[in-house]
């Protein structure tokens, strides 16, 4: 009977041993499953733009000194949809020497990014071709416009099922 007690102690270690191995195994599986995306944040991994964030928002402000830029198009969908962006400096004249490029990426996956670069310009509305979106739902909206050495970002959130709701 003795023996019997002495006993429980090693089946103990063993089954926590194994049953911990077992936790960690399921833990590797499931983030496998459900991989963490980087940030989108300014067109930049999460370690960069933590990193520079101070960089980003002088820039923003000495470009907002300068320039003015907004999104102007009508709202997305997933047929159809066109990005286009009104630039002009502080006085209201139009610049057509700015470059653009923007991502249209969905919030939790980088699986459906589309990077668009072309615009056409008239009286400094920069206007992109109609690009389809592969899913319905929340997409965000990135645009970064370089005039001379000012740069800015435009962060946008956008939604195919409500097209009038957008954020800023």
């Amino acid at each position: 009977m003795k023996n019997d007690k002495a006993m429980r102690w090693p089946y103990g270690i063993a089954l926590s041993f194994v049953l911990i191995i077992g936790l960690i195994y399921g833990t590797i599986v499931v983030s496998l499953d459900y991989p963490v995306e980087q940030s989108d944040d300014n067109l930049q991994n999460y370690h960069v733009y933590d990193k520079y964030a101070n960089g980003f928002i002088q820039k923003q402000i000495e470009f907002d000194r300068l320039y003015q830029f907004s999104y102007i198009a009508d709202p997305i969908t997933p047929e159809r949809s066109v990005l286009k962006y009104k630039l002009t400096d502080k006085e209201g004249v139009p610049l057509n020497n700015a470059t653009i490029k923007a991502m249209v990426t969905r919030p939790d996956t980088h699986q459906f990014d589309i990077e668009v670069t072309e615009f056409t310009v008239e009286d400094g509305i920069y206007t992109s071709a109609p690009i389809a979106l592969p899913k319905e739902g929340r997409w965000n909206i990135i645009a970064h416009v370089v005039v001379n050495e000012h740069e800015r970002y435009l962060n946008l959130k956008a939604d195919t099922r409500y097209p009038q709701t957008d954020e800023y």
